[in-house]
């Protein structure tokens, strides 16, 4: 069995654990990144990637989509390896104090130090109950949207009421064959503005809403969708061509298991130093919207802050025997 060898895990790709990449890149300190999701970016791909986020410095506006982009690309110099659709499952702690990291699909990681960036937890979409979902997921079933590109020109179902749904309908009508929303209710959970714009699109014809209607079934064949099938409340059946199908019913969240890792939590949160984010287990930090101390601000510029004061800890552990001289990046530039 293969066992990747590496500096620091950081469990978690949304943009605390995106910067942690390059805050540790800085001080040459190699990572692997770990996510429950199909992509990189979190709540910020998953939820709202067509939102605008006002508060990240020297940027008085930036769609978080926009805000992803730019830390992968800020990540990438310093290589991250990525581990995508996938949970760590297990920590076990080595004698010489390092880690072995276990996730979901057996993947192990040996490392001398971990960050916990995973947000409210273990996440990932609710899927909908539809019988052999499994054979489609991945090929013509997402629940996120990597590239755009990918839906040129093709038939999209896309299902639900809320921010994601109407999105990336709005988004997608733009370039997509055809695009349907099925919603089991006339009443969307978004944005008025969005919903107005959706509304508009409707009237021209660029986006068909189906509702109220629920998802009933598949049809197709090695993992590629021919058809969606949908049922209103009084059991009427309507077959919806399609290409891909993009569910967008929200995340299921929980500590999931990190609530058995022997941290010290509080109210589901975990407990750290704020001088170090070091958790109650040494080598192991907490930052974002999982970590907590005193006067927390659950801000994504707080979650940069803290990815940058975990960095340099960490580089004592990964290099105990030199000494740390601290250079500002335009000094130093990016290795």
């Amino acid at each position: 069995m293969t066992i990747h060898n590496t500096d620091l895990v950081i469990i978690g790709a949304g943009p605390a654990g995106l910067f942690s990449v390059f805050e540790s890149g800085m001080l040459k300190i190699k990572s692997h990144v770990i996510d429950t999701l199909e992509i990189i970016g979190g709540q910020c791909s998953a939820l709202y990637p067509e939102k605008p986020i006002y508060d990240i410095p020297a940027h008085p506006k930036v769609l978080a989509s926009e805000l992803i982009e730019l830390l992968e690309a800020q990540a990438a110099p310093f290589h991250p390896t990525y581990h995508l659709n996938q949970r760590v499952e297990k920590i076990d702690k080595n004698s010489d104090g390092s880690f072995l990291v276990t996730t979901s699909k057996n993947t192990k990681i040996s490392c001398k130090a971990i960050i916990i960036a995973a947000g409210c937890g273990a996440f990932g979409p609710n899927r909908p109950p539809l019988v052999g979902i499994e054979e489609f997921e991945g090929k013509s079933i997402f629940y996120a949207v990597r590239s755009k590109a990918e839906f040129a020109g093709k038939n999209i179902v896309i299902a639900g009421g809320g921010d994601s749904a109407v999105d990336w309908a709005i988004s997608l009508s733009a370039i997509a064959k055809k695009v349907f929303v099925v919603h089991r209710r006339d009443k969307f959970r978004c944005a008025p503005e969005s919903a107005d714009k959706m509304k508009k699109l409707s009237d021209s014809g660029k986006i068909e809403l189906v509702i109220p209607f629920q998802l009933d079934g598949l049809e197709g064949s090695d993992g590629k969708l021919s058809q969606v099938l949908v049922k209103d409340f009084e059991g009427n059946v309507k077959n919806l061509e399609a290409d891909y199908l993009l569910p967008f019913f929200g995340l299921a969240m929980e500590l999931g298991p990190i609530a058995n890792w022997g941290l010290n939590l509080h109210k589901n949160h975990v407990e750290v130093d704020a001088s170090t984010m070091q958790t109650s287990e040494k080598g192991i930090y907490a930052i974002g919207d999982i970590a907590t101390y005193k006067n927390k601000l659950k801000l994504i510029l707080t979650g940069f802050s803290e990815a940058a004061l975990a960095a340099h800890d960490i580089y004592k552990i990964i290099y105990p025997d030199q000494v740390f001289h601290f250079e500002y990046s335009t000094s130093k530039g990016v290795s």
